[in-house]
Order: structure tokens, then sequence, then C-alpha cells
């Protein structure tokens, strides 16, 4: 089965628009795991201009399904997610003043900072995925850095998909072949919708996770809440 992890950076980002607790982020929380999806993602910022890092501490005690923490692993960062213990720490090679996120890792160039990272995280028993482009490349590479997971970076096939989703998805299925053979776990997200998500699902082998916030938070202002992650989770089936 592939769990649907909701990213709820944009219900903090309008909470944050105004100040006070409106809408309730702790609420959300509860609400989206009792509507049925299987996790939550959160990605603290060093501007905390979304999910605050006092908001990270205070969603854990929450979580009844799992709890997945993404984020360039700056020592601020990797000492959250420590304190922490999520079940899952996503990194990302953010610079601290991005919009979102827009590339995957450089395995090769990186190997020696991921491994040093991810043998921090494993000591902690915290499970770890690394955020990667579908090159072929840089998935033969991941193994190195004792990572467990992949997350396949998906905007190229969100843009191309309705150009032309057989070549959109392309890169994907070989780059999903890969990994399994290579014995990673498999994530992935960013723009997966309701419009692309389902296509994506059925032609991905062995694909443990998705990670949907923009599109997802988006579409419950017109669906409502609970009716959008029913929506995002029958696209899974």
């Amino acid at each position: 089965m592939t769990k649907l992890s909701v990213n709820i950076n944009k219900i903090a980002t309008l909470r944050n628009a105004r100040g006070g607790n409106l809408p309730d982020l702790l609420k959300a929380v509860s609400d989206i795991q009792r509507f049925g999806a299987q996790g939550i993602t959160v990605h603290p910022r060093p501007d905390e201009r979304h999910v605050r890092y006092q908001d990270t501490l205070d969603i854990k005690p929450l979580i009844t399904t799992e709890f997945n923490i993404e984020g360039y692993p700056t020592k601020e960062w990797m000492d959250l997610v420590l304190k922490v213990k999520p079940d899952q720490a996503t990194l990302v090679p953010d610079p601290p003043d991005a919009i979102t996120s827009n590339a995957g890792w450089d395995t090769v160039k990186h190997e020696g900072f991921l491994k040093e990272i991810i043998s921090e995280l494993k000591k902690n028993k915290i499970r770890t995925s690394i955020f990667i482009d579908a090159n072929l490349k840089q998935i033969e590479h991941a193994p190195k850095t004792r990572t467990d997971r992949i997350e396949l970076y998906t905007e190229s096939y969100a843009k191309d998909f309705t150009k032309n989703k057989e070549s959109a998805i392309k890169p994907f299925i070989t780059s999903a072949k890969l990994a399994h053979s290579l014995g990673l776990g498999i994530n992935a997200g960013h723009d997966l919708s309701l419009e692309n998500l389902n296509y994506f699902y059925k032609n991905i082998p062995n694909l443990l996770e998705v990670s949907i916030g923009h599109a997802l938070i988006s579409d419950a202002l017109y669906y409502g809440l609970e009716n959008t992650v029913q929506l995002y989770l029958r696209q899974l089936k």
C-alpha cells in the first residue's frame, strides 16, 4: 500500500499571515489523521515562514500515524529532529532562502556529507530518505550514503503530464526500478495532484509513500479538508 503523508506547511502559512492561531495547525494535524491520511509531513525552514520549530515539537505528541520531517540538515534542524525523533527524516538540499524545493541531491558530490548526517539519524533509529531527481547516476550512487529511501522529485513529471503523460512518467519508472533493485525504498513528492497522482501511482512500482501539501491544501479550499483527503486516498487505490 502507498501511504499518503500530508504536508501541512501551507496551513501554517495561512495562520502566520495574520498571527494568532487561525487556522489551528494542531487541530488540522489530528483531523487529517482522523480523515484517513497515513502520515504528516512538515518542512520547517530557518525563517519559520510556515511550520515553526515549536510547531514541530507540539505536533509530535499528536501523531498516531507517521511523522516525517523534511529539511536541509543545518545544526538547528538536526537538533530539532534528534529531539523530536520522527519516524522519518527527509533530507532536502534547499538553500535557506528557497521558496520551495527545486532540486535533488548530488549523491556523488555530497556523499560524505550525507553519509555523516544519515549515520547520526540512524543512531537515533530515525528512518532516512533523501530528495533526489529521476537521474540514474544519482540513484545508483545513493546507497553509498546509507539512506533507507529516496524521495523522487516529481516536479518535471507534473509539469509534463498534460503534454505527454507516457513520456513524463518514463524516467520515473526507470528510476524506481533501479532504486528497488538497489534495496532502496521509494517515496515521491512535489506537485503531485488529483490530476496526476493516480497515473503516477499505477505506473511506479514499489511506491511506499507520497508526500503532498500545496495541491491538497489548495483543493481543500474548494472541497473541504475531509473530502479532499479522501479524494487523494482514492487516487492511491
